[in-house]
């Protein structure tokens, strides 16, 4: 479990800076010219506003209404802090819009409502709900809440939700279905006992009938017991439609044979003496917070073959709220949705069971500091699972457009899961078109390396996403291990396992390798320690004799020793004219940086070959080449021996007549931002840079490295090109989706 704490200054001082609270507006039009305030505001806005007051749809398309949603509260209900009013809940309300925007792109505006009258606050909400495309409810106390979400629902014609309700419900569903699928129990059979009738816990019981609990096998209890037909004390209209025909009085007695059980109440509600008393395979949602009605580990010494959910992020099965309203949103808003009616929740609440059933990514490993797999204590996904954006919303979408809530009806769903994908990482749509090369390709992938688990994970990943045969060079009882501890112990029969112990070809390899190295010091004792013992230079080998298409190593050793083992096996040298690209991916910007692998001191002429290797990349991944020499000095301005070599590259790449933009030598502002290149109108850049040729392997590591951990960028590479076979270098911190990602670039061939 996590030891995180966090101090009240620490939470004080990250509210308060950079600046106060945790967002700002942003324009996404130009606003510095005469021209930009003309077009933005009067005249120009004119126009719009004309035709959206003839058509109000064309507000989804002229305003940002279909991506804009309001996080809407009077505070009466803030966490488990109680009513703490409309401007105290302020700081909750900014943390509900930063992740919306954080998980689903979702821009949204926090409002909170200094009133507790549910009729001043209904006529609040309606009279700004066409500004919003979706209205989040907040923090609201029951059963004010109810009442509030019921009209605005029957009032507005634009999706209207209740997280509190129905986005725990919604996780929990998805749990429950997991949960129930491992003890082999169908949920129109099983006995569901609830504790908690309050908002959250009347919507989990509401979802979970209209996917087909029975109303006679779910028991609710409150703090004054069972709620049973015929009980008047404590008793309203939410909690009537839920009381039984029953004898049970107690929670005690009523746990007694359950299957399920379901707290959002209080801490120690459940003692360990009612868990021993439930049925076989008890599953225990304890979703109090911050403490969980019982604990996980009190449930399971009186039960091992409980299955335990809490609200916690630091247990197994967090029900976490997050996985929730920003896809449910995602997916409503896509549609122009008019609500988020309960075949969009459940929906949801399926596509998020089928994704916590499937082989988990890295970063999710990463984030908790373990491997994660389907199973008792992992049933729901996480919150980092990078999936949850075009699994979910598409889900969503489509239920809404079965069931006529969609006023714009998604027309190619495939094309809306790949816009997705890009909406949140920058990387999907440069991969998109090199995993759609990588499968058209359908190469024969060599994993030179796998004695590694997460080499291993790439190789299946790679095999299993459609893209080719992938063949692991290991041995094949350490390659089944490995891949039962990793989860993935069906992909043994799966992958091909090599090695020189196994193939018919290693004379052949030895005597290929003989030739090349036999008068540069190495004899055939040598020759069969290389061939036959390292991993590297066989799986070049294999490379080398067309037993492969591609090749990806370097997961395990540093990329300069791995270079070296393969230059014994193909020219992947300098002087043979072989270059590492990295692609630095910023805030939408794609920069490539050259050369980061091979050449520590490049002269003009080598300058010229990284220039002229980085364009040939660039083209690969879609992009019109625009290549500067970068320095510290500008057209031979100051003076510099350093720099001397940045200023003749250009002349040796026009010499050679290339076919692509280039310049130098310059600073990195000249060569990228359009302002500064226009104090230069002879330059022969068209626009800002995409490719950054800088002085030495040292100055382009350093600046790959400081992007990638001062602005967060996304690094892909570096790219060996220049090699007579596709072969990709990993880095040793690379994850499984990395290195997935360097054998998608082998099989595109970018050499």
């Amino acid at each position: 479990m996590s030891n995180t704490k966090i101090t009240d200054e620490e939470a004080l001082a990250f509210h308060l800076e950079p600046s106060p609270g945790k967002f700002e507006i942003r324009a996404t039009v130009p606003m510095t010219t005469q021209r930009d305030l003309s077009l933005a505001y009067s005249p120009g806005v004119a126009v719009p506003c004309e035709a959206i007051a003839e058509n109000p749809e064309l507000a989804y398309d002229y305003t940002n209404k279909g991506n804009l949603v309001a996080v809407v509260t009077n505070g009466t209900a803030v966490l488990g802090l109680g009513n703490l009013g409309a401007l105290g809940s302020k700081p909750v309300m900014e943390g509900k819009s930063v992740l919306f925007k954080r998980f689903a792109d979702v821009n949204s505006i926090d409002i909170e409502l200094d009133t507790e009258d549910p009729d001043a606050f209904c006529n609040a909400v309606k009279l700004m709900a066409p500004t919003f495309g979706g209205i989040n409810l907040e923090d609201i106390k029951a059963p004010e809440c109810f009442i509030i979400e019921q009209r605005l629902k029957e009032e507005l014609d634009i999706p209207v939700f209740h997280d509190d309700q129905h986005g725990t419900a919604v996780i929990c569903a998805a749990g429950l279905i997991n949960a129930l699928h491992i003890s082999e129990k169908k949920i129109e059979d099983v006995r569901i006992v609830l504790n908690g009738a309050g908002a959250a816990g009347i919507a989990c019981l509401e979802l979970l009938k209209s996917m087909g609990a029975r109303q006679e096998n779910c028991i609710m209890c409150d703090t004054k017991g069972v709620i049973y037909q015929g009980r008047t004390e404590g008793m309203n209209q939410w909690k009537s439609a839920h009381a039984v025909k029953t004898d049970l009085r107690t929670l005690e007695e009523a746990m007694k044979g359950a299957d399920v059980f379901l707290g959002v109440s209080v801490r120690g509600a459940v003692t360990a003496a009612m868990v021993e008393s439930m049925a076989d395979n008890p599953v225990i949602f304890a979703m109090a917070n911050p403490h969980p009605e019982i604990t996980p580990e009190e449930a399971r010494q009186v039960r091992a073959d409980a299955i335990v959910a809490t609200g916690r992020s630091d247990y197994p099965n967090q029900v976490n709220n997050v996985l929730g309203f920003p896809y449910l949103f995602r997916g409503a808003l896509d549609i122009h949705a008019r609500a988020i009616n309960d075949e969009m929740k459940i929906a949801c609440a399926h596509a998020l069971a089928e994704l916590a059933r499937e082989d988990v990514p890295d970063e999710v490993a990463l984030a908790y500091g373990k491997n994660l797999s389907f199973g008792r204590d992992y049933i729901i996904p996480t919150p980092f699972d990078p999936r949850l954006i075009h699994r979910i919303p598409p889900a969503v979408a489509k239920a809404g457009m079965d069931t006529g809530a969609a006023r714009r009806p998604i027309i190619d769903m495939d094309a809306y899961e790949l816009n997705l994908k890009s909406r949140m990482d920058p990387t999907a749509s440069i991969l998109r078109g090199m995993n759609a090369r990588a499968r058209a390709a359908q190469s024969r992938m060599i994993f030179a390396e796998g004695d590694d688990p997460r080499v291993l994970r790439a190789a299946v990943m790679y095999q299993r996403s459609g893209m080719g045969k992938a063949l692991v060079v290991g041995r094949k009882e350490d390659v089944r291990e490995k891949l039962e501890a990793a989860g993935l112990g069906d992909a043994a029969r799966e992958l091909e396992v090599v090695n020189a112990a196994n193939t018919h070809h290693l004379s052949t390899y030895k005597q290929f390798l003989y030739d090349r190295l036999n008068r540069k010091g190495f004899d055939a004792q040598d020759i069969h320690r290389l061939a036959a013992r390292d991993r590297h230079v066989f799986s070049a080998l294999m490379l080398a004799h067309g037993h492969g298409d591609g090749l990806v190593t370097g997961a395990t050793r540093k990329s300069a020793h791995v270079l070296e083992r393969i230059g014994h096996v193909f020219d992947a040298d300098a002087q043979h004219g072989a270059v590492g690209i990295t692609a630095v991916l910023y805030k939408g910007r794609i920069v490539l940086i050259g050369d980061t692998l091979v050449h520590e001191w490049p002269d003009a002429e080598d300058l010229a070959t990284i220039a002229q290797r980085g364009a040939d990349v660039a083209r690969h991944m879609g992009l019109e080449p625009r290549a500067a020499f970068v320095s510290f000095s500008t057209f031979g301005y100051p003076i510099s021996e350093r720099a001397e070599k940045m200023h003749k590259a250009p002349d040796v790449l026009e010499a050679r007549g290339v076919d692509f933009e280039f310049e130098g030598e310059m600073t990195v502002d000249v060569a990228m931002n359009a302002k500064a290149q226009a104090a230069y109108p002879f330059s022969r850049l068209t626009g800002p840079a995409n490719i950054l040729i800088v002085p030495a392997r040292h100055s382009a590591s350093i600046s790959v490295k400081l992007m990638q951990e001062m602005a967060g960028a996304t690094v892909i590479g570096p790219i060996l090109t220049g090699v007579d076979k596709p072969i990709q270098i990993c880095s040793t911190v690379s994850t499984a989706n990395d290195i997935l990602n360097m054998a998608v670039l082998a099989a595109c061939d970018l050499g």
